[in-house]
């Protein structure tokens, strides 16, 4: 099992390219299942999360071409060989529930398993599911099976979620294009990811208004086509390594980096004081020398501070010159990696949502462990700034959404290299 091994007090300098969005990429890949002509995606991150959905797709019937050195994927789905998605594939990635609804759609029917993935917090599928309902799916559980059913097609319908759900608006956005009437999510998710969605569904054919908003109007059609699609920039990892120069110092120029993916970080950083500046290119963070100030964050559904950077933010507040808080509203068990940060030396106290960083600490490296994808990269940040060497085990998690991370920060002048195991 492979590991990375970080030693610290490195400044960055230099600049990172950014990816394609993982979370943008999981949801546009299964829209392939709405048509029988091709769907080519450009753009694409190469990431395990994303060979498991391509794993996904061929079981279900897709051909899958890689181009561009798997930076493009044509996705074929001319027949549904297999209407089943099956636990062995689905355990390993929660965004596997995303087949049901352009299965149901196309196909009239669909088994899918409860989906896996990291264990961060529940993330219930109640949402799609009673989605799907209103829609007149007919829905029943056996042995951890989805079993849905729609021989008439499915039905437009007001679809009102109590909370946000990324997830649910995507599946239920793509099950509608090919329904029956009109169908009205609101209390929808606001994410670019969502958006991108509706941009690739409209140029297959689709006719959706007001994706980015509350509130998302899908007018059914008889049928969608094929079309080529190029994957938004992936804002976790735009803010992770705008993280890194504002922990480790230095400055570090992100290429395809954008303001409006990032606006509640780029807040936080700069209260911090970090330096954001835009670039012909993209975005330039810099902090060279200046003290940390603490701040205070509350994660939020999109447009407001991210869940998925908390870990990151965490890393970064253990160097402010005083207290921070921290408030995670969107997963119950985020914060896990707090106990590896101690072993570094942080002094985090955890209640219940809350968490309250003591800094400045001055960390020192250890032997850690990931306990899910962000909290790998919160970890390995930490190692920027941290004195000594830090080895992170268990960095599967990492390779599930961050593509060379260590290359990456290798190029600006980390000391970070991974041992193969």
């Amino acid at each position: 099992m492979d590991s990375i091994a970080i030693t610290g007090g490195a400044a960055l300098s230099g600049e990172i390219e950014i990816g394609g969005a993982k979370n943008a990429c999981l949801a546009l890949m299964p829209a392939a299942l709405l048509t029988a002509e091709p769907l080519t995606l450009t753009n694409c991150p190469r990431l395990a999360d994303i060979a498991t959905m391509r794993a996904l797709l061929e079981s279900l019937g897709c051909e899958i071409a890689a181009l561009r050195e798997g930076r493009a994927l044509a996705i074929a789905a001319e027949r549904i060989a297999n209407r089943t998605a099956h636990y062995d594939i689905v355990r390993k990635m929660r965004a596997s529930i995303l087949v049901l609804g352009p299965l149901l759609a196309r196909e009239g029917a669909a088994v899918v398993s409860l989906p896996g993935g990291c264990a961060i917090g529940a993330r219930p599928v109640d949402l799609h599911l009673s989605g799907l309902e209103k829609m007149g799916a007919t829905l029943a559980l056996r042995e951890g099976y989805v079993h849905a059913e729609a021989p008439g097609g499915l039905k437009g319908a007001r679809i009102e979620f109590p909370f946000v759900s990324v997830g649910a608006t995507e599946n239920l956005m793509m099950a509608a294009t090919l329904a029956k009437g009109t169908t009205t999510l609101c209390n929808a998710a606001r994410e670019p990811e969502i958006v991108d969605l509706a941009r690739c569904l409209r140029a297959m054919g689709a006719m959706i208004d007001g994706a980015g908003s509350e509130t998302i109007t899908i007018e059914g059609v008889d049928g969608l086509h094929g079309a080529t699609h190029r994957v938004i920039a992936d804002r976790i990892e735009l803010g992770t390594y705008m993280i890194a120069p504002a922990i480790a110092g230095g400055e570090v120029e992100l290429i395809g980096g954008e303001r409006a993916l990032a606006r509640a970080l780029i807040g936080a950083l700069e209260a911090a004081g970090a330096t954001v500046e835009d670039t012909p290119r993209g975005l330039r963070v810099s902090r060279n020398g200046g003290a940390l100030r603490p701040v205070h964050i509350d994660t939020a559904p999109y447009p407001g501070f991210p869940t998925d950077l908390q870990a990151q933010m965490m890393s970064l507040m253990t160097q402010a010159e005083g207290d921070s808080v921290i408030h995670e509203t969107i997963f119950e068990n985020r914060f896990m990696h707090v106990p590896e940060l101690a072993r570094m030396g942080a002094d985090v106290a955890v209640q219940g949502g809350e968490a309250r960083v003591r800094g400045r600490t001055p960390l020192r490296g250890a032997p850690v462990m990931a306990s899910d994808l962000r909290a790998s990269a919160g970890l390995i940040l930490a190692a920027l700034a941290a004195e000594g060497e830090t080895v992170v085990s268990r960095v599967y998690h990492l390779d599930r959404g961050y593509e060379r991370l260590e290359a990456k920060l290798a190029a600006c002048g980390a000391r970070i290299e991974r041992i193969r195991g």
